[in-house]
């Protein structure tokens, strides 16, 4: 009986490929390319901004990756966070005026003005996400 003798191979943990892309070897052995994002564009992305890069993946795959490969895809969700909250806050305010929710109401009736500012801030909300977040 003989013995096989098996020869490893010795990879080497990080290459830079032909097109200059460097590249990490994964445990599966297999390289990955080290896509990071620009320095000082990191940003802590809220719900609404979730949301729009989970529709984008689904939906707008083609814009998606754009935005991913050029490493603007963080700042962009960012802003469209930032954009919807202050859309909604200005909804919310504007709802409130037109259909008369006062803080005198608030000290009078709690329960009533909790529903009326539930309500609005629910179709505020959806504005929001019909206008912005899934378009």
């Amino acid at each position: 009986m003989t013995d096989k003798i098996k020869k490893t191979e010795v990879l080497e943990k990080h290459i830079i490929g032909e097109n200059g892309i460097s590249y990490t070897l994964g445990e599966d052995g297999l390289y990955y390319p080290d896509i990071r994002l620009p320095e000082g564009t990191h940003y802590e992305i809220g719900r609404y901004g979730r949301m729009r890069g989970e529709y984008l993946k689904e939906h707008r795959r083609s814009l998606y990756m754009e935005l991913l490969l050029s490493g603007k895809l963080n700042e962009y969700l960012y802003q469209t966070d930032e954009e919807c909250h202050q859309m909604i806050k200005r909804l919310v305010e504007q709802m409130k005026t037109k259909q008369g929710v006062t803080e005198q109401m608030k000290s009078e009736n709690q329960m009533q003005w909790v529903g009326m500012m539930n309500n609005i801030r629910h179709c505020a909300e959806e504005v929001v996400l019909r206008d912005i977040v899934y378009l």
